[in-house]
């Protein structure tokens, strides 16, 4: 089984992100700043947030789930808010999304908030909601469940250094995967938790049996020459001692984003 981690970007290097995906083929592929915009007529629109402007793909999920027409896609919306055609807004949502090979049934999945709540009047003021995805799905090939859980961490803007909100986080993010995850389980969990490595996030996961892989395989970080701040690492993947894990990579090359992909195969 082969799971990939990536947030997205809103779709930017979208011409680059569909390629890929093909040739990489996850059987479970988890996505965080996806854009999902079902009353847009163009294709890219614009998001302004103070000196934030950025081009966002309009309806990137469904661009995806179009691309991969073998999976079954789940999108998991963190708030509503509006993105820019010229000078009309267009409300869009904003937040998560998994996509699962049909192949490998889902047998249970839960979604909820790990930082505030459903923002549906706004993307709101940062620190902004912040949600979790998990999915139970079962392997044949191994003949045995999986659970998989990617959630994107809250943002701050005066840095990724600990916070309780982002403890709080992260005691929720297990929460929610709990309520999936039965004994045994291989359990596997990643996103972009915005947040260093030597952060209390992953000293509670660490705590919780799980294995961080990113800082194991590489010391470059998780973002690739689209980012042009310091702080290199952003992204992790953490497995418990039922993962056989057969290859892990954080991939620099192709840039379908200005994170990294995390691909691993188990």
């Amino acid at each position: 089984m082969k799971v990939v981690c990536l947030n997205a970007w809103g779709g930017k290097l979208y011409d680059k992100l569909i390629p890929y995906l093909s040739y990489v083929n996850p059987d479970i592929l988890c996505l965080q700043e996806v854009v999902h915009t079902p009353a847009a007529s163009k294709d890219w629109l614009t998001y302004k947030d103070s000196e934030h402007v950025l081009p966002q793909r309009a309806n990137f999920f469904q661009y995806v789930a179009s691309a991969l027409p073998e999976h079954v896609a789940v999108f998991c919306p963190a708030a509503q808010g509006v993105l820019w055609d010229e000078d009309s807004q267009v409300p869009s949502q904003w937040g998560l999304a998994t996509f699962v090979r049909k192949s490998l049934p889902v047998i249970a999945q839960a979604q909820g908030f790990v930082y505030k709540m459903f923002s549906p009047y706004g993307y709101g003021e940062h620190p902004r909601s912040r949600n979790a995805h998990v999915i139970r799905v079962f392997d044949y090939e191994r003949n045995r469940p999986v659970c998989i859980a990617h959630m994107h961490g809250l943002r701050d803007l005066r840095g990724k250094m600990d916070t309780p909100e982002r403890a709080e986080q992260a005691h929720k993010f297990l929460s929610i995967t709990t309520q999936v995850a039965e004994e045994d389980d291989p359990i596997i969990l990643c996103g972009d938790f915005n947040v260093e490595p030597d952060s209390e996030t992953l000293k509670i996961l660490s705590a919780a049996g799980l294995t961080e892989l990113v800082t194991i395989r590489t010391t470059k970080g998780t973002r690739n020459s689209y980012y042009k701040k310091s702080g290199r690492y952003a992204d992790y993947m953490l497995v418990n001692s039922k993962v056989d894990v057969l290859d892990f990579k954080v991939v620099f090359d192709p840039e379908v984003s200005d994170h990294c992909p995390l691909v691993l195969t188990l």
